[in-house]
């Protein structure tokens, strides 16, 4: 008699195990979620090297830099300020000598910045939650998960030199893994 309670016991205990052990599937919606999560924390962009402080505009030929930074000051990224206008003898050709200055408003797309150099964003990227995500099951507690991220230009674009790129988003493989206490996080890279 007690070996049946005993067996009876055993599978009651198993399944209860089985149970509590975790929820090992993921789907599309929880996968998207922790990987927004993950780009919130650690977010995907470009970067490039904008140049600020005195900066020298030679008439005609730095015209379409100085409309680029006059943009800029239009958008409340940079102030800028006259220090000195010469016009070039017999010429309608002037020279301006600019303080560019950056404002409050460009703090977040600034990443470092060094004398008359900062470090800002020129493209982010962010999760596309319309297109399809691509599962590849490595084991129980593992898997490559491939999302598109669309690219969004800031207002620092205008001065990236190297605007190279055909497309309008690119793709990126995450690994996701279970933890036992937090649930699917991003593994480290």
């Amino acid at each position: 008699m007690k070996r049946p309670i005993l067996l009876y016991l055993a599978i009651c205990i198993n399944i209860f195990f089985a149970a509590c052990g975790g929820n090992t599937s993921l789907n599309e919606s929880e996968a998207l979620s922790v990987i927004a999560d993950y780009l919130e924390a650690k977010p995907e962009y470009k970067t490039i090297s904008f140049k600020f402080g005195e900066i020298k505009f030679k008439g005609e030929k730095d015209q379409d830099d100085l409309k680029k930074y006059t943009t800029l000051e239009e958008s409340g990224m940079i102030s800028m300020s006259l220090l000195e206008e010469k016009k070039r003898f017999l010429s309608k050709d002037s020279n301006y000598v600019y303080r560019i200055t950056l404002t409050e408003k460009s703090a977040p797309l600034v990443i470092s910045q060094s004398g008359d150099k900062a470090k800002v964003k020129a493209v982010n990227y962010i999760l596309d939650d319309e297109k399809p995500v691509n599962f590849i099951k490595m084991h129980e507690k593992s898997v490559k998960i491939t999302v598109t991220l669309k690219r969004e230009e800031t207002e620092f674009y205008p001065f990236d030199k190297d605007k190279t790129s055909n497309s309008e988003f690119i793709t990126k493989t995450y690994r996701l893994k279970l933890k036992k206490d937090d649930g699917w996080i991003v593994a480290s890279e």
